[in-house]
């Protein structure tokens, strides 16, 4: 619990009795490899912060191949926002590419916090506006950079990230081939 305590204090100060409250509504969670966190076609009902492991938010375009658009690992919130907030049908799927070990909290609690603790929205929005941003700026790249590129620039950005995820999930979200990943990956050895 104290690295989501840490996460928390970097957008905004909390005094101990709002800590212990945000600590009371948070429960640790195991989520085995391949399991899903949230799922396209059901409402996300948490949000948690991720302790251990990497997560995928993945979906299927219209030909029923299967495209990551992002990872996230530790020390960083996990949840579809956009069916959270709004209590609609999520269209992605977030799923765990390892092990994970992860807090969550309900929405009923996160709710509760937003409505009891004065700041919390505004410690909630700087850490969406911060997610939005490292989402941009990660996507960016992809459109214009050539695959070798792209690879070079993930192996940069996510350094922690890079030899724990299966090479079918990379090259899905480098939008290229498992095969020319691969020729990629030999030609830089």
């Amino acid at each position: 619990m104290k690295e989501l305590v840490n996460y928390i204090l970097q957008f905004g100060n909390l005094n101990q009795h709002q800590i212990d409250l945000i600590l009371t509504k948070a429960k640790e969670k195991e989520i085995k490899k391949e399991d899903y966190f949230s799922e396209a076609g059901k409402i996300a009902s948490e949000v948690g912060f991720i302790i251990d492991g990497i997560m995928r938010v993945c979906y299927y375009n219209n030909k029923g191949e299967e495209i990551t658009k992002y990872f996230i690992d530790e020390n960083n919130l996990v949840v579809d926002l956009e069916s959270f907030d709004n209590n609609i049908c999520s269209s992605a799927y977030v799923q765990a590419v390892t092990d994970c070990k992860i807090i969550v909290f309900s929405k009923k609690d996160w709710q509760e916090l937003l409505n009891t603790i004065i700041g919390w929205d505004t410690i909630v929005h700087k850490i969406i506006s911060k997610a939005l941003m490292q989402k941009v700026a990660r996507r960016s790249p992809l459109v214009s950079e050539d695959a070798t590129t792209r690879y070079l620039s993930f192996m940069e950005m996510f350094p922690n990230v890079i030899n724990r995820i299966p090479l079918s999930y990379l090259a899905s979200y480098l939008g290229i081939t498992q095969s020319s990943l691969s020729r990629i990956r030999k030609n830089i050895r």
